[in-house]
């Protein structure tokens, strides 16, 4: 994908986004409801996302160990604190992770293809999870919520998984992606995932990592749905949890469009829709996303204050860090 189709990409998608919210909210109300935030539901939202960074990069740590690549939990936090921070200015959250493969590649040399490899396939599994939670939020509301729309739109993405899962897993679907090649190549899609289809065989034959690491990935993105549902409480909607188990994991898979700037505009969008469908008004809906994007910064300030007092002491070299 060519960086030229990225930013129009990106600057429609964005425009698009915001013409939605123009159309659909009254700017003095909603900055009203947002003087009236209830700041301990705010802190509790940030907590939530912030104590389970560590629980991730031991997840992590358990895929590069299956490698002979070792790491301790406090530097594996610091990688991600620090692909956060990066996460505000690169695409996506993908643009975290690439930093995490960077950084961790420069203390291993010459080991790219694997930590690549445990990269993509604890995002992939994040994915899983993420679409495995919808299907819950799926079964849980049919006839109970009025938003038929988005719970089709989870049921495309939980059948999307399994093909995807019989792809990547199933040796005999090897032949269909020999014959996917040339286009992925040309989509610029075929290193990143040959890297996911490696770092899956890899783990064939730890069947036992693999369901840690999904084990610790669902009950991770659990959680985190909450802060979305403590952000939501903090501009006085009030809506049952269970809703969140249906919007938590479309918000997870939209923050991943390639075409977003952290999800810019696009994500109080999605609030605003998918809230505007049980009767929130847009202006709390509309609050909601945005005290949502600044739980995300206060999850990015951990990693910029490691990196200022990284650059005022000069660095060191990755070789004398990891010894």
């Amino acid at each position: 994908m060519s960086r030229r189709v990225r930013v129009v990409g990106t600057l429609l998608l964005t425009a698009a986004a915001v013409a939605y919210l123009v159309w659909k909210i009254d700017f003095a109300t909603t900055i009203d409801v947002l003087e009236d935030t209830r700041l301990g539901w705010f802190a509790l939202a940030v907590l939530i996302m912030v104590v389970t960074v560590p629980v991730l990069a031991l997840r992590w740590g358990w895929l590069l160990r299956a490698h002979g690549i070792a790491e301790g939990v406090p530097w594996l936090t610091r990688a991600y604190f620090v692909a956060y921070t990066a996460g505000q200015v690169l695409p996506t959250s993908l643009g975290g992770d690439a930093v995490r493969v960077v950084e961790t590649v420069r203390r291993h040399p010459g080991r790219t293809a694997d930590v690549t490899g445990t990269v993509v396939l604890e995002r992939g599994l994040g994915g899983a999870a993420t679409v495995l939670l919808g299907a819950v939020g799926f079964l849980v509301s049919l006839g109970r919520y009025d938003v038929s729309a988005y719970l089709w739109l989870e049921g495309v993405f939980v059948f999307g998984t399994i093909v995807a899962g019989f792809v990547f897993f199933a040796r005999s679907a090897r032949p269909l992606l020999r014959r996917l090649l040339p286009l992925l190549e040309r989509l610029r899609l075929a290193r990143l995932l040959q890297a996911f289809y490696a770092g899956v065989h890899h783990f064939r034959g730890r069947p036992r990592v693999l369901a840690s690491v999904f084990g610790v990935t669902l009950a991770v993105q659990t959680i985190r749905i909450l802060a979305i549902w403590a952000a939501a409480r903090a501009v006085g909607i009030d809506l049952e949890v269970w809703v969140y188990y249906v919007m938590g994991p479309l918000l997870f898979l939209v923050m991943l469009v390639p075409f977003t700037l952290n999800g810019l505009a696009v994500r109080e969008a999605f609030f605003v829709s998918f809230l505007g469908s049980l009767d929130v008004p847009a202006e709390q809906a509309f609050a909601a996303g945005f005290l949502f994007f600044l739980v995300t910064l206060f999850l990015a300030l951990p990693g910029a204050v490691m990196l200022v007092r990284e650059g005022l002491r000069g660095g060191s070299s990755p070789q004398a860090e990891h010894g």
